[in-house]
């Protein structure tokens, strides 16, 4: 794969990391990138043998969230465009529903599209250097990808509105302090956090460790239904739309 590495732990067996792979991008998702990580969750719903998966970046960032420069590129067709507009969405409820008990290990900042993976996964752990931010709305684009149910269950009404309203950037210790993070570790370490992590789950009884999973996603959807959100690509669609009709500024 062109944009991630997919390794299969060589000590612990049932261990897989994931690690968005564009560097010199600050891991921005890339259509490419939705395509293979949709591929890689499609082969893990089908994997009996993997039980715990890490999710992280390259380099000095998780991922600078969907990348800009594809803004430029949307298709005119309206419903390619719709379709494109959903990719997000696919993506988010790949990660989601995997069996698999999903870790994101945070080593750089976390941007947008980013935070809402990690809001997708089960546990997070993050580096005591990282930081994130929720910028959408200082794009002139909704936050969408079904983010907000799942950022609501995550941190509560009140902050969600306030970190997705104002895009101001919060740190990891604030992250951790509102319950979006489980563990703050050293600069560079959390690769290997989330392994020793991983390690404690695949000592479990791996049936006990799946139903509990299970359980834990019906509660939290019934919490915030992702439902309410069905309107998300729809919303993206018209921001597009909007960009793209918008008169450009005459030149000075």
């Amino acid at each position: 794969m062109d944009t991630l590495q997919v390794q299969r732990d060589a000590e612990w067996f049932g261990l897989t990391t994931i690690t968005l792979n564009r560097p010199e991008k600050l891991n921005a998702i890339s259509r490419q990138m939705h395509d293979e990580l949709q591929a890689v969750c499609a082969d893990l719903q089908k994997d009996a043998e993997t039980r715990v998966v890490i999710f992280t970046g390259a380099g000095r960032a998780f991922s600078a969230g969907a990348d800009r420069a594809e803004r430029r590129t949307v298709d005119s067709d309206p419903l390619r465009m719709r379709l494109q507009s959903g990719t997000g969405n696919r993506t988010c409820a790949a990660i989601e529903r995997l069996d698999q008990v999903t870790i994101g290990a945070v080593n750089g900042l976390a941007v947008g599209g980013a935070v809402v993976f990690l809001s997708c996964m089960d546990l997070r752990i993050a580096a005591e250097d990282a930081w994130f931010s929720i910028p959408e709305i200082d794009l002139n684009i909704p936050l969408t990808w079904n983010a907000l149910p799942r950022l609501m269950r995550e941190l509560g009404p009140a902050r969600t509105k306030e970190l997705v309203m104002t895009g101001e950037r919060f740190s990891a210790q604030q992250a951790e302090r509102w319950g979006f993070v489980n563990h703050i570790v050293p600069a560079a370490t959390a690769v290997s956090a989330a392994r020793t992590l991983a390690v404690k789950l695949l000592k479990k009884d791996p049936l006990s460790l799946s139903l509990t999973k299970t359980t834990c996603r019906a509660l939290s959807e019934q919490m915030v239904p992702e439902q309410a959100t069905q309107a998300d690509r729809e919303y993206l669609t018209l921001a597009h739309s909007l960009m793209r009709s918008a008169p450009k500024e005459p030149r000075t």
